[in-house]
């Protein structure tokens, strides 16, 4: 009687090349893509943060006229009046006499400055590019 030989299975299980550089391929498109969008979100959180410490100064340095009858050029005197900057947002005011005030407001790694004037025309928040003057 003749013996059967079994044909062996081919029992090894995974990946080949040619799909792992696919897969490999295809995750390097997708991290193109959403890190540099990444970046541009994390600078327009940095300018909000930025943005939002100005108006929270505003808020804080007319209360501070309420009871003193003039604006003051100094942060540490708007700290009794609920004004504290947020972490990294350099605030400053440029300016204050008992009628007007102006200031302004920026992160190191937001991409705008954020200026305000009481005296101005529009009498609101002015965002210039970072590193330049405020009108």
């Amino acid at each position: 009687m003749p013996v059967k030989k079994k044909k062996k299975k081919n029992t090894k299980k995974g990946f080949t090349l040619i799909e792992l550089l696919v897969v490999v391929a295809i995750v390097g498109i997708l991290a193109a893509i959403a890190i540099p969008q990444f970046q541009r979100y994390r600078e327009r959180a940095f300018d909000a943060r930025a943005q939002s410490d100005l108006r929270n100064l505003m808020t804080a340095q007319e209360a501070y006229f309420v009871d003193n009858e003039s604006y003051t050029s100094t942060l540490n005197d708007l700290a009794n009046f609920g004004f504290r900057p947020s972490s990294g947002v350099t605030v400053t005011i440029t300016s204050a006499d008992g009628s007007s005030w102006s200031a302004y407001a920026e992160h190191p790694s937001g991409t705008r400055r954020f200026c305000y004037n009481s005296e101005g025309a529009s009498n609101g928040i002015v965002s210039v590019a970072r590193g330049t003057d405020c009108p």
